[in-house]
């Protein structure tokens, strides 16, 4: 579901290729993947966006950074080899 090109109205809310999908939460805002579709916004990668942020945050999310970890474990032995080789 990479566009809502195909995108129709229901009673039961927006089909779109056989998928019912669900709005954007505001967890959603600034994520590349939503697109706007009568005046209401949706998720192009996952039909339902609510349940993806539920473990703590949407893998699909393009808009939130992973922390990089504080500092690497380097093996002593290795630098000092490495520092001998001039690398």
């Amino acid at each position: 579901m990479s566009s809502l090109q195909n995108a129709t109205k229901t009673a039961d809310g927006v089909m779109v290729n056989g998928f019912l999908v669900s709005p954007t939460i505001d967890k959603c805002d600034g994520c590349d993947r939503v697109r706007e579709f009568e005046g209401e916004k949706f998720c192009s990668s996952y039909p339902n966006p609510a349940r993806k942020w539920v473990g703590g945050r949407c893998n699909f999310a393009t808009h939130i950074k992973l922390e990089a970890a504080a500092a690497q474990k380097v093996n002593p032995l290795k630098a000092s080899k490495r520092a001998a080789k001039g690398h």
